[in-house]
């Protein structure tokens, strides 16, 4: 018939090897939303960059088109007495590149917007990622009080692994509702 030290040695293994149980699967959980929240700031990094790309070449297309349409202005200013249908094919390029130029700065506008809300959903998943990081960080250092615990019988290392736990908790959720 076991004792009564030793029943409560017998408890308190029990207790130890289930929260060490729950701690690893926590840290299995936190690790899946660590790489899932990384790896999405690393996609829409990528996205975020073929945007910018985008404004780029049509900022490039538009001051083409504005270089073109300056240099036949001034070419039809200097100009003369134009037959009528000359001037008017001088205007109606004009015109269309007006137009080109309008609406370059309209798709500009639109691909501007897109990345910028790319940029914010990519800034939101490396917070996200990076307190995930904090979690698990929290959880091995708890793991790994409750081996030792486990290993030298110490009860106080056990009690510490348990209070690393809070810091695990303050990350995890801080990861989801981004408290500050």
């Amino acid at each position: 018939m076991a004792t009564k030290e030793e029943t409560q040695k017998e408890k308190w293994m029990g207790y130890l090897a289930l929260s060490t149980a729950i701690m690893a699967v926590l840290a299995a959980l936190t690790t899946l939303y660590m790489g899932k929240f990384s790896s999405r700031a690393i996609m829409t990094q990528g996205q975020e960059s073929d945007q910018w790309a985008f404004y780029q070449a049509k900022s490039i297309k538009q001051h083409a088109f504005e270089m073109n349409k300056k240099a036949l202005s001034l070419q039809y200013r200097s100009q003369k007495g134009l037959p009528a249908d000359v001037a008017a094919d001088y205007e109606k390029t004009l015109t269309k590149y007006d137009d080109e130029i309008k609406r370059y700065d309209g798709e500009k506008k639109d691909i501007k917007d897109k990345a910028e809300g790319i940029a914010k959903t990519k800034l939101k998943a490396q917070e996200m990622g990076g307190n995930f990081a904090y979690a698990l960080i929290f959880l091995q250092i708890a793991l790994m009080l409750s081996s030792l615990a486990s290993l030298t019988k110490r009860h106080y290392l056990w009690y510490i692994a348990l209070l690393c736990n809070v810091g695990w908790v303050f990350y995890f959720l801080d990861a989801w509702l981004l408290f500050y």
